[in-house]
């Protein structure tokens, strides 16, 4: 293990500070700029070194409308920031935070349209030139997934291969692959490196979501952090998944409209609000779907996982819906409830003063990201997903 504490990062939006914005989302008339997108995420650098964060994920949208194909106004956005660029990534680095990408769902390096590779390759590019340009070593990376299913599984992933190998080397330095949760696990991303060594990033709550092949967890994990260069410290990816009930909107049918004239109740339905015979929708609540991610960390689980995983080294990126106040809560619950692992990301009893603050900021009640993140399961259609 490296002497440096372990890491604990979040992605792109800051709950805690909902005044800091993570990129520039203006329109594209009103002249959206990366140079503005830097201006922001300069001030959460700011923030990070306040809460002792020293890893986050920038928003995939930092450079808005750049590799947009009918908008070539923005297509220079990001060597027209160059110098915004090199100063930004030079505070990244003297501050010793660690950055990465995580581009959206839509860039896909096993698709069968050709075009629609090309596009994803040129969205990968846009990126990493601005990593590149940040002046940022080779810790910071762009995750992404190996794609759609297309109605043949072992096609789509070899066809993966094919993909990455048209990447520019830039990218190919760059890019890693994270296992999913409902079309390409870890064998399925194991596959892939032992063809082209690309470096993968383990996803906890994926593994459990698919994991056909019955692996088992610690050697799996041993296989992903073995992927990454030497020199260079793997990162993972861990969220707890949500345990609440799901309130689904779904249509009042004439036969629910027929019972409640009669006046007797909707049997079989378990219903989060009244429902009226006049009523056109009905609000049911329905049992979780395990690709969610959970608002908060749960402590137990990570550290069971934390111990499971102990002389391996890596950074975690957390996942939860909360964003960076889930990671306060979660060094929080750590130092009460698992100190020797706390102490693997440098957080020990001269924290506990600070920590108990943040328990009381928490107290005061939160909000949490209601979109699914780039990196979450879609609750409505998973299955539909899965066959894509």
């Amino acid at each position: 293990m490296s002497a440096r504490p372990l890491r604990l990062g979040f992605p792109v939006k800051v709950m805690g500070r909902p005044d800091l914005k993570s990129n520039d989302t203006r329109g594209w008339r009103k002249g959206p700029h990366l140079r503005t997108s830097l201006e922001y995420v300069d001030a959460i650098l700011d923030y990070l070194v306040k809460i002792e964060v020293d890893m986050y994920r920038m928003s995939s949208d930092l450079a808005p409308y750049a590799t947009h194909p009918d908008m070539p106004q923005f297509h220079d956005m990001v060597a027209e920031s160059d110098a915004d660029l090199a100063t930004f990534g030079r505070k990244a680095r003297d501050l010793d935070i660690r950055l990465s990408f995580h581009p959206s769902q839509f860039v896909l390096l096993n698709s069968p349209d050709p075009e629609l590779t090309r596009k994803s390759i040129w969205d990968l590019s846009s990126q990493a030139e601005m990593l590149d340009r940040m002046g940022l070593g080779p810790e910071a990376v762009l995750v992404t997934h190996v794609g759609g299913v297309y109605g043949d599984r072992e096609e789509s992933r070899a066809r993966w291969i094919q993909g990455y190998d048209q990447c520019p080397e830039h990218v190919r330095r760059r890019l890693v692959l994270e296992n999913d949760d409902i079309r390409f696990g870890a064998g399925d991303v194991l596959w892939i490196h032992e063809r082209c060594g690309v470096p993968l990033v383990f996803d906890y709550q994926h593994f459990w979501c698919l994991n056909p092949e019955g692996l088992a967890l610690r050697p799996t994990l041993e296989s992903f952090v073995r992927s990454w260069p030497e020199g260079v410290r793997p990162k993972i990816h861990f969220s707890s998944p949500r345990t609440e009930m799901r309130e689904v909107k779904r249509k009042v049918t004439d036969k629910d409209r027929e019972t409640l004239k009669a006046g007797k109740e909707l049997k079989g339905q378990l219903l989060g609000a009244p429902v009226k015979a006049t009523s056109r929708v009905k609000t049911v609540l329905v049992p979780p779907i395990w690709t969610g991610h959970a608002d908060f960390t749960n402590p137990f689980e990570f550290a069971t996982f934390m111990r499971e995983a102990k002389h391996l080294d890596f950074d975690v990126m957390l996942e939860s819906k909360t964003k960076d106040l889930s990671l306060l809560k979660l060094k929080s619950d750590l130092l009460r409830y698992a100190p020797d692992v706390a102490e693997r990301f440098g957080t020990g009893p001269d924290d506990a003063n600070d920590l108990a603050e943040v328990e009381k900021l928490l107290d005061q009640g939160v909000a949490a990201e209601e979109e699914p993140d780039v990196d979450e399961g879609d609750l409505a259609d998973a299955p539909e997903r899965a066959r894509a």
